[in-house]
């Protein structure tokens, strides 16, 4: 098994043929069995039944899909045509930050799963940048056999970009998208996380959140909710934004929120790093952690362990992670069900440790 790193999109895009599907946005994208099955006016297993010369198809509907096939230029993917073998499948990978190490440890899982099946794994920093995942994404819709990833667009952006290339997301739950999906379960690992606080006597928790204060997140809407269900007396007033997810991002919305919210007892931190930055800022603001202020992280970095105190933290299982999503991607390839409901879903577990 191959892994290799992409980086910018230097490399001439392949020329689209004249027969192909439209994007979007005016430029014209590989053909998908939806299309060929929309413009024949027949199912997608007719379709398949059709391009792959299996029986039980009236002649005249066959004829009638071929003919759109060829206008439309439709080839079907290696793994629709059971051609998939060892060494043969390419899959392209979207992360946001590999300076993050909870990014690495997902591609870990990745790579493990993809290793097992003979599989290689092309890399793409997107650097959160929605105009790189898009490059990323026109690379990999001409040449990778399936793309897993995490991405800032909206569905409707990533189909025009994907050319029907089977596709799993991360961090996004089953309903949450309209393509395959492995989520982590905010509002549960969260729970876990407020109920303890609440235990140790805190009634005054704040929040340094990785979202924009306009757009939260599944981790923001968790934290609300999960104090609202303790009857604590905590608005979005007590959330203060930490748009770098690192330790100076988490340093700068600690004393942001210290400054709002002198009466802090505890704070939750989007991320570890962010929480390590919280930490450091209440260390500087003469707090001793945990006793004047206790601190909850969210990813389970090795990091955690390292700092003083060690961090108290909600972690996650980050190469399951990534290994589901191959499991993932794998079964829509072969046009298998997906995984769905709990199969889906990396819940969050507290891990109590000196900071919290």
């Amino acid at each position: 098994m191959h892994s290799v790193w992409a980086d910018n999109a230097d490399d001439q895009e392949r020329e689209p043929r004249a027969g192909q599907a439209p994007r979007g946005d005016g430029i014209r994208r590989r053909a998908t069995i939806h299309d060929v099955a929309q413009l024949a006016g027949v199912s997608r297993q007719t379709v398949s039944r059709a391009v792959n010369d299996k029986g039980e198809i009236d002649p005249a509907t066959k004829e009638r899909v071929l003919e759109v096939a060829r206008l439309l230029d439709y080839r079907p993917s290696r793994f629709a045509r059971g051609l998939v073998r060892k060494g043969a499948v390419t899959a392209g990978l979207v992360l946001p930050d590999l300076m993050n190490p909870f990014f690495p440890e997902v591609a870990a899982g990745v790579l493990e799963a993809a290793e097992e099946r003979g599989w290689q794994v092309v890399v793409w920093d997107s650097r959160t940048d929605e105009n790189r995942e898009l490059q990323a994404l026109d690379k990999f819709s001409h040449q990778a056999d399936a793309v897993v990833g995490y991405f800032k667009n909206p569905d409707d952006v990533l189909a025009q970009h994907l050319g029907g290339v089977p596709t799993v997301v991360l961090e996004r739950g089953p309903h949450q998208t309209r393509f395959g999906a492995v989520g982590i379960d905010a509002a549960a690992g969260v729970a876990q996380g407020i109920a303890h606080l609440v235990r140790a006597g805190h009634r005054r928790i704040g929040m340094l959140d990785g979202d924009r204060i306009d757009a939260p997140g599944p981790r923001r809407e968790a934290f609300l909710a999960a104090v609202r269900q303790h009857g604590l007396p905590v608005d979005s007033s007590w959330v203060a934004p930490s748009p770098e997810h690192s330790v100076a991002g988490g340093e700068a919305a600690m004393a942001q929120l210290l400054d709002a919210r002198p009466e802090l007892t505890a704070v939750f931190g989007f991320n570890d790093l962010i929480a390590v930055g919280a930490m450091r800022t209440a260390r500087r603001r003469g707090l001793r952690v945990p006793d004047d202020l206790a601190v909850l992280g969210f990813d389970g970095l090795a990091l955690g362990e390292l700092v003083e105190p060690a961090l108290t933290t909600l972690h996650i299982d980050k190469r399951r992670l990534g290994r589901l999503a191959v499991e993932q991607v794998a079964r829509l390839s072969t046009g298998q069900e997906p995984l769905t409901g709990a199969e889906a879903w990396v819940i969050p577990q507290l891990v109590v440790r000196a900071s919290a």
